[in-house]
């Protein structure tokens, strides 16, 4: 036959949950799962780390004494299908962790989700990330903080299940995480963030 394929069938290396985890946490390094694709985590830059730390050091200050806690990059999240898990950058969760087993490492009921952009994950962190994190029935808000401009994106879950976008681009303006009845300052966001 003229038209014939005479390759081999490509093989794709699926792994699953119980594999990844025993990978993931056996680790030196961090992966996550993507539909049974495994992911290398790398090395953040300054002004995404300066980010993150002005959002957690804020907020974090912001929550003592209340009923929400914010945590950083090192706890896992467990996305809605059974072969994908994340590391947000940051998560807010309001009431009582529920966690997916006994190494207490894997969240399942995250209340605020914020992933600061870089240019090597702006398309993951708004593509396969906003379209998974939306389907967490515990997920009321999800931020996308750019480290390369001065630019937030919020996802709001509204009452009806729908979700509504905020775009906040002008200097002066708060980024106000309405879960936990807070405001911060683009300029408190970008403290010592340099472009």
């Amino acid at each position: 036959m003229e038209n014939e394929l005479k390759e081999p069938a490509l093989k794709y290396n699926y792994i699953t949950a119980e594999e990844y985890l025993e990978i993931d946490r056996s680790s030196k390094g961090k992966y996550e799962l993507h539909r049974g694709t495994m992911i290398t985590m790398q090395g953040a830059s300054l002004n995404h780390n300066r980010i993150v730390s002005n959002l957690i050091i804020n907020a974090g200050s912001y929550l003592k004494g209340k009923s929400c806690s914010v945590f950083p990059s090192d706890l896992r999240t467990k996305l809605k299908t059974s072969d994908s898990f994340v590391y947000p950058d940051i998560t807010i969760v309001c009431g009582e962790p529920e966690l997916m087993d006994d190494h207490f490492d894997t969240l399942l009921n995250p209340s605020v989700i914020i992933e600061v952009l870089s240019p090597s994950t702006e398309k993951y962190d708004k593509g396969f990330k906003f379209m998974f994190y939306v389907l967490i029935p515990s997920v009321k808000e999800y931020i996308m903080i750019d480290s390369t401009k001065l630019y937030a994106h919020i996802s709001r879950r509204q009452n009806d299940d729908s979700w509504k976008f905020e775009e906040i681009i002008n200097p002066a303006s708060s980024v106000s995480i309405n879960t936990i009845d807070y405001s911060i300052s683009l300029d408190d966001i970008y403290a010592d963030v340099k472009f």
